[in-house]
């Protein structure tokens, strides 16, 4: 794991259940802008009472080869989640959109284990899922992506609260996202030190491609729950220099752009009545980069708008055997979601609520309620001749009213020369790790 860059002045530990508790021996947020290994806390009770989780807690749900295991209903929960936010964060008419459901439902997952009542179950409702079932399949991603050895996918979680003796955590809470997501906790100030640390932490986790997650950090704010995620691996099969060459991408609004065009032949195909799309595999077969392009006369918002993310789900998994002769463009794309009124919509509303909130198994900040005020993703993405880079994070801030005070057939043709969906999934549980729409590849 690249954690081991932390790991020069020879501490033990292991992030699975590894806890850092400022006030008690533990490390203060600010030191996070040392290149040292945290301190690790184990079998002590510290400062607010929260006891640090041993190493391995939470059980094995990745095997020792590195295997996901994963229960394909909660797979197929996230991918349907994914096209439905998807689907709210066009509606704001944006070019190139690009999402990152795993680190989504990794910051929002740890939240739902602090939620009761009503508001945990629009969460559950909104990501398709039980907390329990994310838990458990977030942890095998996770453990899974830890034993790779080319280190492919990378994910990390972080949790940062107010530490000025009115926040009462529960230790269930701390507990669940110790064994599950791996979770760090920081105990800081909340000033602009934080802020920097936040970020900080962001860029180390995703190498450098978000250096941002956290702007301000608000007089209302008392906690961070936060995701970050880097993926990059280079392709089964890389392009050569003859199959690159410029060619015309039509984008949605009519112009003719010139761009780097890479041609393939791939051999997994995918389809429905409005769309067809291959499938292209990165080194080692676990990850995948999937492309979908509507037919001739349906725009792609028309066809994101009716697209069905269980069929997706099941459409990857499932692809046909035949060879297809593919044309994709380079491309390089950002994008940031505020998704504070995107789960709004979708039904979670009751956790932005000041007054209907329930996060009291998170705890309370002096007496007061909790409740969601912000979440923010930011997202990164260049697909070339080599392979694929990817990184994201997602922030989710919590606030309380009292801070302030096999067998071929035919040859198919699949040109991605005008707008098209695509998707970077892990290909034996079928979750998404990035979902994108691309309009103009320049």
């Amino acid at each position: 794991m690249r954690w081991t860059k932390w790991k020069r002045r020879g501490f033990a530990g292991s992030l699975a259940g590894l806890w850092l508790i400022s006030g008690c021996g533990g490390i203060q947020a600010r030191d996070l802008a040392e290149d040292v290994e945290p301190a690790v806390i184990t079998g002590q009770t510290c400062g607010n009472g929260v006891l640090a989780e041993e190493e391995g807690a939470g059980g094995d749900s990745a095997t020792e080869s590195g295997q996901m295991v994963t229960d394909e209903k909660t797979g197929m929960a996230v991918m349907d989640f994914a096209v439905r936010l998807l689907r709210e964060q066009m509606k704001k008419g944006e070019e190139n959109e690009l999402l990152s459901p795993v680190s989504m439902v990794s910051a929002l997952g740890m939240t739902a284990n602090g939620a009761q009542g009503e508001t945990r179950e629009q969460m559950e409702e909104v990501m398709g899922a039980s907390a329990e079932a994310l838990n458990l399949c977030l942890q095998s991603c996770r453990e899974a992506s830890g034993q790779e050895e080319e280190g492919v996918l990378h994910l990390a979680n972080s949790i940062w609260f107010l530490d000025d003796g009115k926040f009462q955590l529960k230790e269930d809470f701390l507990r669940t996202n110790a064994a599950y997501y791996g979770a760090s906790l920081y105990g800081a100030p909340f000033d602009d030190t934080t802020r920097k640390d936040i970020n900080r932490w962001v860029k180390r986790e995703t190498d450098g491609m978000i250096e941002e997650i956290v702007r301000e950090i608000p007089p209302l704010a008392v906690m961070y729950l936060v995701n970050a995620l880097s993926f990059e691996a280079q392709w089964q099969d890389p392009y050569e220099d003859v199959s690159v060459d410029d060619g015309v991408f039509f984008g949605a609004d009519g112009q003719e752009e010139t761009v780097e065009m890479m041609r393939s032949e791939e051999y997994q195909y995918f389809a429905d009545e409005d769309a067809r799309g291959f499938i292209k595999s990165y080194q080692g077969g676990r990850y995948a980069f999937a492309a979908l392009l509507p037919g001739e006369g349906m725009d792609l918002e028309t066809y994101v708008n009716q697209l069905d993310g269980m069929w997706l789900y099941q459409a990857l998994r499932e692809p046909e055997n035949k060879t297809v002769l593919a044309t994709m463009p380079k491309f390089e794309t950002e994008d940031e979601i505020q998704a504070d009124e995107l789960l709004k919509n979708m039904g979670m509303t009751d956790a932005f609520d000041a007054d209907l909130a329930d996060f009291g198994g998170i705890g309370t900040y002096a007496e007061d309620n909790l409740y969601i005020s912000s979440v923010l993703q930011k997202t990164y993405l260049q697909v070339d001749q080599k392979g694929t880079k990817g990184g994201a994070a997602t922030a989710v801030e919590l606030s309380s009213e009292s801070a302030a005070a096999q067998e071929e057939t035919e040859k198919v043709e699949i040109c991605l020369d005008r707008p098209f969906l695509y998707v970077i999934f892990e290909r034996e549980s079928g979750l998404p790790l990035f979902l994108g729409l691309m309009d103009r590849p320049v």
